[in-house]
Formats: C-alpha cells, sequence, structure tokens
C-alpha cells in the first residue's frame, strides 16, 4: 500500500514482544510504549520541514539546518494514544500536543467525537496522531476526519499494533495520510480484538480493568 510503513526494526519488534507478554507490569508497559512511539517518531518525522540559520559556533559563524515552520502537533486518540505521546515529546520538546476523545455508540458501533482540542493554527503543522492500536479502523479514520473538519493537512498516523481490516480501513478512507505501523498482526476476533494482540492497551497502560 503506498503511503504505508511497517516497521522491521529488530529494536521494535524485539519490544512489541515484551509488550504482548501478559506478564509484563503496568510500568514496564508504559514504558515500552514510550519506547516504540520514539523509535517509530525517529523514522515518520524524516520529512520534517528545515531551514537554515545562523548559528556562532566556538571557531565561527556558519549557515545550519533546524526544524522550520510552525511547531509540530502531537494529537493522541484518548486515552491509550496518550501513552505514545511522551516518546515523540522525548524527539521533538518543542512539539504542541492536541486531543481527541471518541466514544462509540453501542447500537450502530460508530465514532462520536466528545472532545476535540487542536493546537492552533493546526493547517500550518506537521500532526501526528497517535493510537497504540488500529483494530477496526473506524476510530482512527473519524480522528483523521475531525482533523480535517479542523483545517488539519499535514497529518501522520502512528499505531504499534494494526489489524489488516483497520489498516485497509484507514487507508481506504485517507489515502493521502501516511500511516507508520510497528506490527500488522493476523485478524480481528469476533469481539474486534486484534490477534495475537496485546489485549487492551488503554487498560495495560493504566492499570485499569
Amino acid at each position: 500500500m503506498e503511503n504505508v510503513t511497517v516497521f522491521d526494526h529488530p529494536l521494535i519488534q524485539h519490544k512489541i514482544s515484551k509488550l504482548r507478554d501478559k506478564n509484563t507490569g503496568t510500568n514496564e508497559f508504559r514504558a515500552l510504549i514510550e519506547e516504540i512511539a520514539m523509535l517509530m517518531g525517529y523514522e515518520a518525522l524524516r520529512d520534517l520541514p528545515m531551514e537554515d540559520v545562523e548559528v556562532e559556533t566556538p571557531i565561527e559563524t556558519c549557515m545550519t539546518p533546524m526544524l522550520s515552520g510552525k511547531k509540530l502537533a502531537v494529537v493522541p486518540i484518548l486515552r491509550a494514544g496518550l501513552g505514545m505521546v511522551n516518546g515523540i515529546l522525548a524527539l521533538v520538546p518543542s512539539a504542541k500536543v492536541g486531543h481527541i476523545g471518541l466514544y462509540r455508540d453501542e447500537e450502530t458501533h460508530e465514532p462520536h467525537e466528545y472532545y476535540c482540542k487542536l493546537p492552533s493554527p493546526i493547517d500550518q503543522r506537521t500532526i501526528v496522531v497517535t493510537d497504540p492500536m488500529l483494530a477496526t479502523g473506524g476510530s482512527g479514520a473519524a480522528a483523521v476526519d475531525f482533523i480535517k473538519q479542523h483545517g488539519g493537512k499535514h497529518i501522520k498516523f502512528m499505531s504499534i499494533i494494526a489489524a489488516p481490516e483497520g489498516l485497509k480501513r484507514l487507508h481506504e478512507a485517507h489515502p493521502d495520510i501516511h500511516i507508520y505501523v510497528g506490527h500488522l498482526d493476523r485478524c480481528l476476533n469476533a469481539n474486534a480484538y486484534i490477534c495475537p494482540g496485546l489485549g487492551d492497551a488503554g487498560d495495560r497502560i493504566f492499570g485499569t480493568k
């Protein structure tokens, strides 16, 4: 698929395997999510815009490249997406952070926005949407819809584990955004959980059941 990157880096794969282990506790799980997000972010942010600025070194003055334009926006899908934010902020500490909250209608199973707060001006920023699990793709597609409705244009989506069904749905809904996936799993089960997956990422990040 065009605009889709599935990572094969040994460090990312090793850390994802540790995430899957049901015996990995909350503290380690949270740290692993951050580390994986940082490793994925390093590659996902490869095309950030640059500009030459004048810097005085101890030897002489030179023109040297630095990030240009409005600051990066990281937009987690609440609540599990929050777990990936600090990993990206470790790379770009000046980034702004927005939030999107979605709930699923119990009858139609369609996602609805209950909270959306984005850094302004959103149309001039590179936006990284984070959600550790891309399962059905419904929430991911809806989140990108909402960001576009608010004026967002340069959007990337980062997910640690994806099901083929969710990746296909998000890609077909938004072929213009670049999607980054840590590992593409086998399928969704009858309850829309990713198999083999890692369970409920939000519960495991925040220690809730």
